[in-house]
C-alpha cells in the first residue's frame, strides 16, 4: 500500500489542507485534487473511486471531505483503516470542523498526519500515541534553557553584590566626609523622610490590589553614639539611585523606612519576591487530600517545613526562636545537626556546635532546612475545601452541577478546580457560575477558576450542560490553590545573633499549597 496524498477539500474541491508522502509536482496534486468533486455524488454507496492511474477513498466530514489519494495496487481495507484513523485524528486538532477551523489548525493536522502515515505506508499508532508524539517536548531544549536562565540569574547576583559593595562604600565615605562639616546628618533624614513621604503618596493613588503576603519584621538598629555636626545645608537627590542611597543612609542610622511595595496586575500564581533581606525564614506547608465523590474523605496529609536563607556569610551565626499554635496532631522533627534539648526546653533553633555558623546561600537557592512536621486526619471537618460535584443525563443532554464550600479557617487564593470532560467538538455552554472558567480543548479539561476565597463567598456553584456522557468521565476532579496561614499555625518570635550586636534584619515567608488534592 503506498499513500501519495492525504488532503482535507470541500465540495466543491477547494483545497484546505494536503500532505503528500512521495516526490509529486503540486501541478499533478492539484490536478488530482480538482478532478474528485467530478467523480463523486453518482448515486453510489461505496466511498472510494478509482481512475486509470489513482483510487480516491473518502470520507465525509460534515460539509468537507477527509481524502486520500493512493496507487492502484494498495490494498483497499489497509487505505480504510488508515482513513479511519485521520477521521478520528481530524477533530482532536480542529475545533470547528468548517474550512475556517481546518484552515486555522492546518500546520497541527500535517504534523498529526506524518506520524499517522510514514513514506506512504501507515504506522501502526493510537490516537493517544500520535497526541503524545505531537506534544513531545526537548530535553535539550529544557537543559539550554535552565543553562541559560543559571547564568542569568548567576549575573544578577554579582550585580547586587557590586552594586552593595558602592553603596557600603558611599554610606561609609558620607559618614567620613560629615565630619568636616560636608553635610547635615539632621538634613539628609529630613530630606529623605520628605521623599519618602512623597513616594508612599504616589504609591497609595495607584491600583489598590492584593500583594503576597509575607510578613517583613525590620530590626531598628541602636543608633550611632556620634552626633555629626550641622553642615551647611540640604543636597537634592537628583535619580532615584541617589534616593536609595540616602535610604541605605538612613537605615544604618537607625531610621526606620517603610518599603512600597508595588503589586502586579493580573498576577494569578504565588511568585516569590527576590530575597533582599539578609536572613529569610519561609514557612511552607504542603497539603495533599483525596476527597470521595459521595462525601468523606479517605486520605489527608500535610506536611510542613522550615528552612532559612543566608545572603551575607556574617549573619550566619544566630538562633531562630518560633512560636506554633500548639496543634496536638503536628509532630515536629527537627534537622540532625539542630540541638534538640534547646528546641524543646525554648522551642529555639539552634546549630549543637554555637560556633559553627549556619550556611549561606545565593538568592535564588532553596535554603537550609531546620524543622519538618506532618499532620494526619480523618476529620472531614479539617478540609479546607470540599467539592460536590452532581452530574445528569437528560434526553439528548448532560448537565453538571459543581458545588464548593471553603472552610472558615483559611483564606484561599488562585483556586482552580479542573474537571476531566469527554472528548467534545465544541466547549460546554455555562449556565450559572460564580467564578470564571476556561475550557482546554487539547486535554478535554474544563477549569473553574476563582480569584479569592474569603468570608464574602464561602460558597459557590456552578452548572454547564454538554452532549450525553458517561457521569463517571467527570473524575477525578483536581483542585489547586494557596493560603497565606497554615495548620501548625508556625512563626517567627525572634532571630538570636550568637556573637553579640543587633539583631539583623529577617522577614518570613508563610505559604500553605495543595500539592495533591483530588475528588475521585
Amino acid at each position: 500500500m503506498v499513500v501519495l496524498a492525504a488532503s482535507v477539500v470541500n465540495k466543491s474541491g477547494k483545497v484546505l489542507v494536503s500532505r503528500q508522502f512521495v516526490d509529486m509536482s503540486s501541478i499533478r496534486i492539484e490536478g488530482l485534487l480538482a478532478a474528485f468533486p467530478k467523480l463523486v455524488g453518482m448515486g453510489k454507496q461505496h466511498t472510494y473511486v478509482e481512475t486509470e492511474n489513482v483510487r480516491y477513498v473518502y470520507q465525509p466530514i460534515e460539509a468537507l471531505y477527509l481524502l486520500l489519494v493512493t496507487n492502484k495496487q494498495s490494498n483497499i481495507l489497509e487505505d480504510i483503516e488508515t482513513l479511519r484513523m485521520l477521521s478520528k485524528i481530524v477533530p482532536e486538532y480542529s475545533y470547528s470542523l468548517d474550512e475556517e477551523g481546518i484552515g486555522q489548525s492546518a500546520f497541527e493536522l500535517i504534523f498529526a498526519f506524518d506520524e499517522v502515515i510514514s513514506l506512504g505506508h501507515k504506522e501502526n499508532v493510537t490516537v493517544a500515541q500520535v497526541k503524545q508524539y505531537c506534544e513531545m517536548e526537548s530535553h535539550e531544549e529544557k537543559l539550554h534553557k535552565l543553562v541559560m536562565q543559571s547564568k542569568i540569574n548567576e549575573t544578577k547576583d554579582v550585580m547586587k553584590r557590586k552594586a552593595n559593595e558602592i553603596d557600603k562604600s558611599k554610606i561609609e565615605r558620607s559618614r567620613g566626609d560629615s565630619k568636616g562639616g560636608f553635610m547635615s546628618l539632621q538634613s539628609m533624614s529630613s530630606g529623605r523622610i520628605e521623599s519618602n513621604i512623597m513616594d508612599m503618596a504616589i504609591s497609595s493613588a495607584g491600583l489598590n490590589t492584593d500583594v503576597e503576603s509575607f510578613s517583613i519584621k525590620p530590626k531598628v538598629r541602636p543608633p550611632s553614639s556620634a552626633t555629626a555636626p550641622k553642615g551647611s545645608g540640604m543636597q537634592l537627590a537628583k535619580k532615584s539611585q541617589r534616593t536609595n542611597q540616602f535610604l541605605e543612609s538612613l537605615k544604618a542610622e537607625g531610621e526606620m523606612i517603610v518599603e512600597d511595595v508595588q503589586p502586579k496586575f493580573g498576577q494569578t500564581r504565588s511568585v516569590a519576591p527576590p530575597l533582599t533581606d539578609p536572613v529569610t525564614l519561609t514557612v511552607e506547608e504542603k497539603l495533599s487530600v483525596t476527597l470521595k465523590r459521595d462525601g468523606g474523605i479517605s486520605n489527608f496529609d500535610v506536611q510542613g517545613t522550615l528552612s532559612l536563607q543566608i545572603l551575607n556569610q556574617e549573619d550566619g551565626l544566630i538562633q531562630v526562636q518560633i512560636e506554633h499554635g500548639g496543634n496536638p496532631g503536628v509532630i515536629f522533627k527537627t534537622h540532625p545537626n539542630m540541638n534538640k534539648e534547646l528546641f524543646s526546653n525554648q522551642n529555639i533553633l539552634g546549630l549543637k556546635d554555637p560556633n559553627r555558623p549556619f550556611p549561606t546561600g545565593q538568592a535564588g537557592d532553596a535554603g537550609v532546612g531546620l524543622l519538618r512536621w506532618r499532620m494526619q486526619s480523618n476529620d472531614e471537618s479539617m478540609v479546607p475545601l470540599s467539592i460536590s460535584c452532581w452530574p445528569t443525563v437528560s434526553g439528548n443532554e448532560t448537565y453538571v452541577s459543581l458545588e464548593y464550600e471553603a472552610s472558615s479557617m483559611f483564606d484561599l487564593r488562585n483556586i482552580v478546580i479542573s474537571i476531566p470532560l469527554p472528548a467534545l467538538r465544541e466547549a460546554p455552554a455555562v449556565r450559572q457560575i460564580d467564578g470564571e472558567w476556561r475550557y482546554d480543548s487539547r486535554n478535554s479539561v474544563f477549569e473553574w477558576s476563582i480569584l479569592l476565597i474569603d468570608n464574602s463567598n464561602r460558597n459557590g456553584s456552578m452548572e454547564f450542560v454538554l452532549p450525553p456522557a458517561d457521569t463517571s468521565a467527570f473524575f477525578p476532579i483536581s483542585v489547586a490553590f494557596s493560603a497565606t496561614s497554615t495548620y501548625s499555625d508556625l512563626k517567627i518570635a525572634n532571630v538570636i545573633p550568637l556573637s553579640g550586636g543587633p539583631s539583623p534584619k529577617y522577614s518570613q515567608r508563610v505559604q500553605l499549597v495543595a500539592e495533591n488534592y483530588q475528588v475521585v
